[in-house]
């Protein structure tokens, strides 16, 4: 029987993190999903301790959005959602409101997100509820918040050829392209999803540049050259490089989300 969810699992000695990324999902209390684990050739034993109910897809990768594409071929289920190694589902009925919320407000073709929960910053990070052009071009959910109907992973696949943006670039193609000429849906729910580790790959000094490289790539594709100059401007004239500051400060971001949470509702 084809699952409900397909959770998705990328990793490459990923040591204890593994285990302990798995036994969040195996405690939820909705149980229609698979757990695929998509493994890069780990060499450090972090596989074998893997119980329960789950299938290991063990095969080389050029990366990890190339490993999460591996990983989306091979998931069964209507929905996908990627969990990495360090992340947890936020409480135990996650995929349960998650349901809820798909059979509340059902699309033809949709991604369903809510909100995460920064322990880099301690602070819950919510998501913009109401996607537009400007925020696709401002930024889109954390991917650990976001759930995707399968289809739209097979027809937009993640670009490898991003070190860094791949997902970000993923969500503007499903914003913008569609599904086949038709329009994908975006449904927020306030539901906080992952506990999200941070402090990853993506965020290093030297990637930070490079995500502002290809955050620039990605726009190009799918936004006109007046577009991208006009929320340049609008992004300028609100003092976006503060706010980012303000937002990752440990003594700042609980004050930035408050305010941000506010304003989105």
């Amino acid at each position: 029987m084809t699952p409900f969810f397909s959770i998705l699992v990328v990793c490459l000695n990923a040591g204890s993190k593994l285990e302990q990324t798995i036994t969040s999902i195996q405690a939820q209390d909705f149980t229609d999903y698979e757990i695929i684990v998509k493994d890069g050739g780990s060499t450090d034993g972090s596989l074998d301790f893997l119980k329960g109910q789950l299938r290991i897809l063990q095969q080389k990768d050029s990366g990890i959005y190339d490993a999460m594409n591996q990983a989306a071929e091979a998931a069964r289920g209507r929905y996908v959602y990627f969990l990495n190694c360090g992340d947890f589902f936020a409480e135990r009925d996650v995929l349960s409101k998650i349901h809820s919320l798909i059979l509340e407000k059902p699309a033809k073709h949709g991604i369903y997100y809510g909100n995460i929960f920064e322990r880099l910053t301690g602070q819950c990070v919510p998501s913009n509820p109401s996607m537009d052009a400007f925020g696709c071009y401002r930024n889109v959910p954390c991917h650990q918040a976001c759930f995707y109907q399968r289809e739209l992973l097979l027809e937009h696949p993640f670009d490898s050829g991003l070190a860094v943006r791949a997902d970000y670039e993923q969500f503007l193609a499903c914003f913008f392209a569609g599904y086949r000429g038709e329009k994908v849906t975006f449904t927020y729910g306030e539901i906080l999803v992952c506990n999200y580790e941070g402090g990853g790959f993506s965020e290093t000094r030297e990637n930070r540049k490079r995500s502002e490289r290809e955050h620039r790539i990605a726009a190009e594709r799918y936004m006109s050259k007046g577009q991208i100059r006009k929320y340049r401007f609008l992004l300028a004239v609100t003092l976006a490089p503060l706010r980012t500051w303000i937002s990752h400060n440990e003594k700042t971001a609980g004050i930035y989300n408050a305010i941000k949470k506010r304003i989105y509702r």
